[in-house]
């Protein structure tokens, strides 16, 4: 009797499973594991293939994720595993880095105003009306040339280690600003140190609380894409090109100042490039905007993305 009672139960349990039914302990933990499922897709864009993570429910708020030099949308991959079970989250690769087309510089122009429009003809292919703008490093100024031209697809911007103000620029970007004010054999051997692995690396680790919770994958990889084939030539034109920043900074002001839109600023205080005076400063023209100062460097995800996920989830559920 006892057998025939096994089997009976074993049964069911097999059923239950092949129709999707489960015990009440199960069904969450299985549903948390398919929202937070990560995509891996690309798109044409401009003729170009632009790579993307993307996870959550479609129908829950957006997040769009712009990553920095030299960085790609793999920085954000914790984040997205945070985030992902009450958003919809997109994190693309700018052209140029990780898994989008790279092409040669006779063949796309690399600038900051170029990337800006790819990434805003990418948002507008992939069909987004309305999102949540995450900017770090490089993604500032591409972001930023998006939300002064698309106010109205703006719903917040976030910022980490972004710059947009001159209080925020370190003395450890001097050899970049040299090659940017005058570009020579000299000042490019300089600038390409930023192209190295100790100098990846240093990104990564420099300023950090716990150096046991920055993986190795992270500025391996990065540096296995800026070694590939002619992608020196592409980051040292996206160097000269950074100049074209400070210009816009008064612009981007103007547009904080006049819309006021909902900011959250959560910097890597120990940043020694875009230094912590940087996250301050967005105070001046947006008074309400909520400044959270970590115990980070300049890819504080690597060991603080749990903490910044909740900054994130309080601010934005406050703007419902």
């Amino acid at each position: 009797m006892k057998k025939i009672v096994l089997i009976a139960l074993m049964v069911n349990a097999v059923t239950g499973f092949s129709q999707g039914k489960t015990s009440n302990s199960l069904n969450p933990k299985i549903k948390t594991k398919m929202t937070n499922t990560v995509n891996f897709k690309t798109v044409k864009v401009d003729g170009l293939d632009i790579f993307y993570r993307e996870a959550g429910d479609k129908n829950k708020p957006v997040l769009v994720l712009l990553h920095g030099f030299p960085s790609s949308s793999h920085m954000y991959r914790d984040l997205i595993n945070d985030l992902s079970g009450k958003y919809h989250v997109i994190a693309p690769d700018l052209p140029g880095f990780g898994q989008s087309s790279a092409p040669a510089i006779t063949q796309y122009t690399y600038t900051f105003d170029n990337l800006s429009v790819t990434v805003e003809h990418f948002i507008e292919t992939i069909g987004l009306k309305k999102f949540n703008l995450y900017m770090q490093d490089y993604g500032g100024p591409v972001g930023l040339r998006i939300a002064t031209r698309k106010p109205e697809w703006i719903q917040s911007l976030i910022i980490q280690n972004a710059n947009a103000y001159n209080e925020g620029l370190g003395e450890a970007l001097g050899p970049l600003v040299a090659y940017i004010q005058n570009p020579n054999m000299e000042t490019e051997k300089a600038a390409r140190g930023f192209l190295s692995i100790d100098a990846t690396k240093w990104q990564y680790t420099d300023g950090v609380e716990d150096i046991t919770k920055v993986s190795p994958d992270s500025y391996t990889i990065d540096q296995a894409y800026l070694d590939r084939k002619g992608n020196d030539a592409i980051q040292l034109a996206l160097f000269r090109d950074y100049g074209t920043n400070l210009p816009l900074y008064d612009h981007w002001h103007s547009y904080f100042k006049k819309l006021q839109p909902p900011t959250l600023v959560i910097w890597g205080k120990n940043d020694k490039l875009f230094v912590a005076a940087g996250a301050e400063a967005y105070k001046k023209d947006l008074p309400n905007a909520e400044v959270h100062l970590l115990n980070g460097g300049h890819f504080l995800l690597e060991e603080h993305h749990t903490e910044a996920a909740k900054l994130i989830d309080t601010f934005i559920t406050k703007l419902k």
